[in-house]
């Protein structure tokens, strides 16, 4: 495995007050970075001093968007360890999202070690209290100076970290969901399945309007027949009708999400019943009707479980479970956060450890 140089700060910066955290807004000292040539491969493993870095105004990612990222977090807990929630998954999703974006492949190992050596030199950015973490952002874009489409052939990989707060700021409370009909996110041999800004930059218009009526979020359906449910703006969502929890299937369109991983296998673990299959919207609209949609909630990296009390498709509003949090929605988030923070064993293998201050 190659040597990480590191380069250390002059200055540190203070981690501030838990409730003066926010999200995405504030980063640590130092950052990681690597780059790519073809024909020389990745090279120059190292962190240095977190800051802006230069690159041409024909820089190939300023034009075509070749670009991908990942999202996971690391955790103080109770006995004072640092630990990252299922890293090797995020990384190895990581390159999958390289793959589709025709990226070269990278170093899980390598890159596990750099972000191991980033967090124990930036440790005391990780907050303490419950509900708070420490963001970390790994990504890669082309920076080739090139005004022309093809494939790129330099790269510059970063990785940043940045203190988080709690993110149900005022309580574990159920959201306001709009069912997309007019625009679409993505498509069956699309970005859809990658994590690329793209993607991202697809939902945003819709996004924009859902908030303009005040709701949270958007709940995608699949861009050929808009029937069958697909994802949230930033979370995949789970049913539970009649004691099942449903989920939609991957199908090259939905991101394999890591939370989503774990709560399909905790449920599993519990002995309830989990099917990952094609559910329509007018199927959800049904089976509410008949008084048998007990729960919906969402899961993702920021959130963990955010569970979900009103859906509105094409003018009808539905409310779940009186927009009450579900019984399931809390125990899958208690347990899940539980495990994150080092509260209950890690009987999964999903927690890598950092350090012990």
């Amino acid at each position: 495995m190659a040597d990480i140089a590191v380069t250390l700060a002059d200055k540190r910066g203070t981690l501030p007050a838990d409730d003066k955290l926010g999200f995405g807004k504030i980063f640590t000292d130092h950052m990681f970075v690597m780059d790519y040539e073809t024909g020389k491969g990745w090279f120059d493993a190292r962190i240095v001093p977190y800051g802006d870095f230069d690159i041409s105004p024909a820089a190939m990612v300023l034009h075509y968007g070749q670009a991908i990222f990942e999202g996971m977090k690391a955790f103080r807990t109770e006995d004072n360890r640092i630990v990252v929630y299922r890293p090797v998954d995020h990384l190895k999703r990581f390159n999958n999202s390289a793959d589709i974006l025709s990226i070269p492949q990278m170093d899980v190992d390598l890159l596990h070690a750099g972000l191991n050596k980033l967090i124990e030199i930036d440790k005391d950015w990780v907050p303490q209290s419950l509900g708070t973490s420490l963001y970390i952002r790994p990504f890669v874009i082309s920076v080739d100076p090139f005004v022309g489409v093809k494939v790129a052939d330099e790269y510059k990989l970063l990785i940043i970290l940045s203190p988080v707060g709690a993110y149900y700021a005022s309580g574990f409370k159920p959201v306001k969901i709009k069912v997309e009909e007019h625009f679409v996110r993505a498509v069956k041999g699309g970005l859809g399945e990658a994590k690329t800004p793209a993607n991202y930059a697809a939902s945003l218009k819709a996004s924009e309007e859902a908030q303009k009526e005040g709701y949270t979020q958007v709940l995608w359906l699949d861009a050929l027949e808009q029937k069958y449910i697909e994802e949230v703006g930033t979370m995949n969502i789970f049913f539970k009708i009649d004691d099942e929890i449903i989920t939609p299937e991957l199908n090259g369109s939905i991101l394999n999400g890591i939370t989503r991983r774990s709560v399909i296998q905790v449920a599993q673990d519990w002995g309830l019943k989990v099917t990952e299959r094609r559910i329509s919207i007018d199927e959800v609209y049904a089976v509410h009707a008949e008084g048998r949609l007990q729960e919906v909630f969402g899961s993702g990296t920021a959130a963990v479980i955010s569970p979900v009390g009103e859906l509105s498709w094409k003018g009808k509003n539905i409310v779940i479970n009186n927009n009450q949090t579900g019984a399931t929605s809390q125990k899958l988030f208690d347990y899940i956060t539980s495990i994150q923070q080092g509260r209950v064993a890690d009987k999964f293998g999903w927690i890598g450890e950092v350090t012990k201050i």
